[in-house]
């Protein structure tokens, strides 16, 4: 699919990192109605300018704002808002389903600290301030394992040139993923790229989830197929 032209604003922006279904299963009315009610109030409007603070975007005062991307299910989002009370969150997922899924489990328990966006993160991150972003998380992205899609695949030069300016410094992007391909993949572009340094002294280091890990649906699915997640953090230098 080539890059897609979306209006949104004043200037239509490129849709660049977004293929394939948007939808899922037919919505059930409730789930349609979280979509129509809930979401208009946490979601970001880039027809507006970004706040030279991050922090004026939610109603809980924060003092660092962290991105995921593709959150799925909102397994992790959604724990970590609970965990970090005091960081702001943004959660990308262009997926409808999945941003009905996490507006179902916000009904319940809702997140001052959190917004959402649901469309191409790479429209977000052009919209940010530079160094505004204490971390980034990418667990689980489409790996497009064919060699003829590898052009798809979040992890690229371009998105990696937004994250290094969007990153405070010191800042982590963090990426896990159970294709061993993408994951060599995402080592060797970090790897080539000056803004980033890898953070590991030895295969625990990356065998190991993360810090109070929650797992996701899609992590589960993959063990339950035999494969192994990698999970990698890198660190803004």
């Amino acid at each position: 699919m080539a890059a897609e032209r979306r209006s949104n604003g004043p200037q239509a922006r490129v849709r660049e990192n977004f293929f394939g279904r948007s939808r899922g299963k037919t919505l059930r009315p409730h789930q349609a109605g979280l979509l129509r009610e809930a979401l208009p109030d946490l979601g970001l409007d880039l027809a507006q300018p970004a706040p030279a603070d991050l922090a004026a975007l939610f109603a809980a005062p924060v003092d660092g704002v962290r991105l995921e991307i593709g959150f799925g299910g909102g397994e992790h989002l959604h724990h970590e808002t609970c965990r970090h009370p005091g960081t702001g969150f943004i959660g990308v997922e262009p997926f409808v389903n999945s941003m009905a899924k996490l507006l179902a489990a916000l009904e319940d328990e809702p997140r001052a600290n959190l917004r959402l966006f649901g469309d191409d993160a790479t429209l977000l991150l052009d919209w940010l301030p530079d160094a505004c972003l204490s971390g980034v998380d990418l667990f689980y992205p489409d790996p497009w394992p064919k060699r003829k899609h590898w052009k798809r695949r979040f992890v690229n030069e371009r998105t990696l040139a937004r994250l290094a300016r969007t990153l405070r410094p010191g800042a982590p992007f963090r990426f896990a993923s159970d294709i061993e391909t993408y994951v060599d993949w995402t080592l060797r572009h970090l790897r080539d790229h000056p803004a980033f340094e890898w953070i590991a002294e030895g295969p625990a280091d990356w065998r190991t989830p993360y810090e109070a890990w929650p797992g996701t649906r899609y992590e589960a699915k993959a063990h339950r197929e035999g494969r192994v997640g990698a999970y990698l953090t890198f660190r803004r230098i």
